[in-house]
């Protein structure tokens, strides 16, 4: 994965618009070095893309935009590969977050209760094929 896939990755998961992320990229007024100039919205959505090289000036301006640091531009720890990663990725890391947190007894309780909706979906799921 590149740069360009994690921050329309990102925007994905923050929701947010290209149209609204190239608006507050160019209001931070971001100016590349070889015209002096912000990047037009014509510019910004060929970086996005893929259709334009990413100008490396300008990640500390796309990290501002999105709000996080520029190292999470460069983080390609979380499996990105399914359209059910991206919708539920930000949710689990947030749980995993704060499952240390929680003392031993309520982590079993929880996989328990997980393992439980795991055997039904799969058995729904069975029952489903067979009708098939």
């Amino acid at each position: 994965m590149d740069v360009i896939d994690k921050i329309n990755y990102l925007l994905t998961e923050k929701n947010l618009q290209k149209k609204e992320f190239a608006t507050r990229l160019q209001n931070l007024e971001a100016k590349l070095k070889s015209t002096g100039n912000v990047p037009s919205l014509q510019t910004i959505y060929g970086y996005l893309n893929g259709k334009r090289e990413l100008k490396v000036e300008l990640i500390p301006y796309i990290a501002e935009a999105l709000d996080i640091t520029e190292q999470e531009l460069f983080s390609f720890d979380i499996e990105y590969a399914t359209e059910y990663n991206i919708r539920y990725s930000k949710e689990a890391r947030e749980i995993l977050e704060l499952l240390t947190y929680a003392p031993k007894s309520l982590r079993e309780d929880i996989k328990e209760l997980l393992l439980t909706v795991k055997d039904t979906y799969e058995d729904k799921l069975q029952d489903i094929k067979t009708k098939i």
